[in-house]
């Protein structure tokens, strides 16, 4: 099979052809035949966890749109966002967005982050989410909301599009990519420990704004993750493993010293693999070429990333992923959300899609495989940890079959939730569709076009432009037509 030739799912008639393609792949993932709906189905079960009990296994994933204002304020973009969120029927809100605990610490000039007002506005954000919910269910009893808390580390842009990176270490592929120089300053102890009680605040403010629980993001190559392949920093955060989860200590710590009774979670790319890049002998202008690893051999053994087997950085080793999970357990947080990689250096890794986004590359293995392996991980670690709630990741890309495989995966305990990113943005009714037995609506089906990430990289929101009217028809639709035009010519 050629490079990115691979089967569109939309193609295959029905489940079992499905169930076929995925055993020519190998791939040995739960898919039931039939849909059962509410209160038969596994997905309509409550589910206990932090003394509360949600009303089903779905969630929304924590989801920016770039569309907050410069000054970090709820615009009715933002509002519309977390509304529909309410509306999907799904029980659990993961984050909503990702909130950034100081100005510096934002992903784009137009991420929500803590301010003299952001008790006024998450209030507002969590009381649109709920009421949405009600009108869309009848109640808003057994839903539980959480807020995620996250610095974006080298991934800052606070200001615009120029890079403002806060490193922890020099990571000799990602500084050469991203243009970080040798002489760059790594953010030192104290500096960490300020930004710790930043956290802090960040999650006081939360539980006074009514969220149910906090979590510390450790995932997406951004500032809590980096802190866990730290491997060659010196100091109190860096080194040993003990050093590495020293932030995640530290900041549990102060969370529950000024927030008391908040229960804190955390999302973890429980693995990584090395850097990517477009294969250039097979680019064409406006086209890249397949991801191909970026050039390793200088960095062995490989020492800057998290969940990577040392020798061979392709291969993942989730040895250290379990002690981190233990060291979780010690900490009394119980529920995880488990995801993988960074939409910045290997977004086939985190996000299986079809299609790239414009600073990326045509997927190198058929992302149906990309799927299996994040479900499978999730599997993996709750036999492992079966008293801890885990959510799991990469749904989205199954399309027609997602309500299969969720159901499956649910009824078999490989996840205790079924978390939906992207296909949120397109159709937030789909849990409330599934559970109900109403027909799947295929036309509003995400197939992975990528706009969402494609627009945010040219600093437009980040919205479903393929299948929402509300950004299909809108000026910035225009724009990002115009920028992919020129990318291909």
């Amino acid at each position: 099979m050629a490079d990115g030739d691979y089967v569109r799912l939309a193609t295959l008639p029905d489940v079992a052809a499905f169930r076929d393609y995925l055993e020519t792949l190998g791939i040995a993932m739960p898919c039931d035949e039939t849909l059962l709906s509410a209160p038969q189905s596994p997905l309509s079960r409550p589910c206990s966890l932090l003394g509360r009990t949600t009303g089903n296994r779905f969630a929304v994933q924590p989801m920016e749109g770039w569309d907050a204002t410069p000054d970090g304020r709820p615009t009715e973009s933002l509002l519309r966002r977390w509304r529909r969120f309410g509306e999907s029927g799904a029980k659990l809100i993961w984050g909503g967005e990702a909130f950034a605990v100081r100005h510096a610490g934002r992903a784009n000039p137009n991420q929500l982050f803590l301010h003299d007002h952001s008790l006024e506005d998450l209030s507002l954000l969590r009381e649109t989410l709920i009421q949405a919910h009600r009108d869309a269910m009848g109640g808003a009893e057994d839903l539980l909301i959480g807020l995620q808390l996250t610095h974006s580390g080298r991934f800052c842009r606070p200001n615009g599009p120029k890079m403002e990176p806060v490193i922890l270490y020099h990571h000799p592929i990602l500084d050469r990519k991203f243009g970080i120089p040798p002489d760059y300053p790594t953010l030192d102890d104290g500096e960490i420990r300020a930004l710790i009680a930043d956290f802090a605040r960040a999650a006081k403010t939360a539980q006074a704004a009514g969220f149910d629980f906090v979590d510390l993001k450790h995932c997406h190559g951004y500032l809590g993750h980096e802190f866990l392949s730290a491997y060659t920093r010196e100091g109190e955060f860096g080194g040993s493993l003990e050093n590495r989860t020293r932030f995640l200590r530290e900041t549990t710590a102060a969370i529950r010293a000024e927030a008391p009774g908040l229960p804190v979670a955390v999302r973890l790319s429980a693995f990584d693999l090395v850097p990517y890049r477009p294969d250039p002998e097979q680019s064409l202008p406006g086209r890249p070429g397949p991801g191909i690893y970026e050039n390793y051999c200088d960095c062995m053994p490989y020492r800057y990333a998290f969940g990577v087997n040392p020798d061979q950085p392709t291969d993942l080793d989730l040895t250290e992923t379990i002690q981190f999970l233990e060291i979780l357990q010690s900490l009394d947080i119980t529920l995880v959300n488990l995801t993988a990689g960074s939409p910045y250096y290997n977004p086939h890794i985190q996000r299986p899609a079809l299609y790239p986004p414009s600073d990326g590359y045509l997927p190198p293995e058929d992302p149906l495989v990309g799927v299996a392996r994040q479900v499978f991980v999730t599997w993996y670690l709750k036999q492992m940890f079966p008293e801890m709630t885990f959510v799991g990741t990469a749904y989205s890309y199954l399309q027609e079959f997602l309500p299969h495989v969720a159901q499956g995966v649910v009824r078999e305990g490989w996840a205790d939730f079924v978390g939906l990113g992207r296909v949120i943005l397109s159709y937030p009714e789909l849990p409330r569709d599934i559970l109900q037995g109403s027909p799947i609506q295929t036309k509003r089906l995400c197939r992975t076009f990528s706009d969402c990430t494609t627009a945010p990289r040219n600093g437009l929101p980040s919205g479903c432009y393929p299948l929402d009217p509300y950004y299909k028809r809108s000026d910035h639709a225009k724009r990002l037509a115009q920028i992919k035009r020129a990318a291909r010519e």
